[in-house]
């Protein structure tokens, strides 16, 4: 908390700060929803960029997942899961993320990841 302002310090509010308009700063009204417009039109070619991301994570996880039932390779790889929880737990902390939000959205990648391929390693090959 910056004890001087009553409020929390750190890299999310100076980001909230760069952005933040208050009516006066904002013009009209319908300046004020044009850039709010232009905000969730941001939001929205970003998600559609985070979705694609996640389709080809899960993607490559079924070639993976292929590959692992072509070679007899267990399924569940405990060091693998460790190394991406450390790699967004360390992101998190140099990004000024939620360590619990990341770990919160890898556990549930990683649950999805570990269904798809538990259905690939039990199906049967077809390189055989």
């Amino acid at each position: 908390m910056n004890s001087e302002q009553g409020r929390p310090s750190g890299r999310r509010e100076t980001a909230v700060a760069a952005h933040d308009t208050t009516p006066a700063d904002a013009g009209s009204h319908e300046d004020a929803q044009r850039i709010l417009q232009s905000l969730r039109d941001e939001l929205d070619g970003l998600d559609r960029t985070l979705l694609e991301t996640v389709r080809r994570r899960l993607d490559c996880c079924c070639r993976i997942g292929l590959h692992k039932r072509d070679h007899a390779i267990p399924m569940m790889q405990p060091h693998r899961i460790g190394v991406v929880q450390e790699r967004a737990a360390d992101f998190a902390a140099k990004h000024g993320v939620s360590p619990a939000f990341l770990r919160a959205l890898y556990g549930l990648i990683i649950t999805e990841t570990c269904r798809l391929e538990d259905e690939i390693i039990g199906a049967p090959s077809t390189s055989a």
